[in-house]
């Protein structure tokens, strides 16, 4: 009887362990795929990888109106399969050049906060990797975010850590200005990891969008509903989710996927 007890447990344990197996394969899905078949800057050291601008910012020269702008952009070398690095622009009226928000990590080797805020380039090249617009506020909308992302940047709470994976990192910080200024009604990314990491080991925290709810455990396991999100689920801080008004799947490393229609 014992000896079928312990063979019970054994097999139980096999079976949860292959589950368990399995699942981290599938989650390895779409990051090989995009390392395999990606436009990954690979094989260019971050000294001379590009910084330049991507030209996706309107110019203070020709642009007088308040901008504001949240981008992402593939991660440097092979994290790029995996992760986006994401960051806030913004410009007032009639200012001159742009201040970018945005965590990163080499700072603090340099004895520096990883949190920067100054005046940069809006668009920049990701270290070979050209970003994306998330979300363009102009005119009065953007005016009046600014000063709130100004106040939520400054009190962020992680200024001085960074922490690759699960967080704290470039994208936690992003999704905790975009859950203090409702202004910014966006999805971050589902390859933006880090975000579902939340302040203060809270498990229960609005979404990014401020339009749900989700449930975190320290960015490892947890799950979001909300109208701009959709439903997701995430796993070790890779996600999968479905945004049924886009007709879109998200996977891990690969990111949005369009659904076939069916008539």
């Amino acid at each position: 009887m014992q000896a079928s007890y312990r063979h019970s447990a054994v097999y139980s344990i096999f079976l949860v362990l292959f589950a368990l197996f399995s699942c981290f394969l599938v989650l390895l899905t779409g990051p090989l795929w995009v390392y395999l078949t990606g436009d990954l800057v690979l094989d260019e050291h971050w000294r001379v990888a590009s910084r330049r601008s991507a030209q996706l910012a309107p110019s203070p020269a020709t642009e007088s109106a308040a901008v504001v702008q949240v981008y992402a952009a593939r991660a440097y070398n092979w994290r790029g399969a995996f992760a986006v690095h994401t960051w806030i622009s913004v410009k007032r009226e009639f200012a001159p050049s742009y201040t970018v928000y945005e965590l990163i990590g080499w700072r603090l080797h340099m004895g520096l906060p990883a949190l920067s805020i100054g005046t940069d380039l809006p668009d920049r090249f990701w270290f070979g990797h050209p970003p994306e617009v998330l979300l363009e506020l102009r005119g009065a909308e953007a005016e009046s975010a600014i000063p709130k992302i100004e106040a939520a940047a400054r009190s962020y709470k992680y200024p001085d850590t960074y922490r690759v994976w699960p967080g704290p990192n470039s994208n936690t910080f992003t999704a905790y200005v975009l859950r203090n200024v409702p202004d910014l009604k966006i999805a971050l990314p589902n390859t933006a990891i880090g975000k579902d990491y939340l302040p203060e080991r809270a498990v229960i925290a609005d979404a990014p969008s401020n339009t749900g709810k989700q449930l975190s455990i320290i960015g490892l396991l947890g799950v979001t509903v909300a109208r701009v999100e959709g439903i997701r689920i995430h796993s070790l801080g890779l996600e999968f989710g479905i945004d049924a008004a886009a007709g879109e799947i998200l996977w891990p490393g690969v990111g949005r996927v369009k659904l076939p229609l069916i008539h």
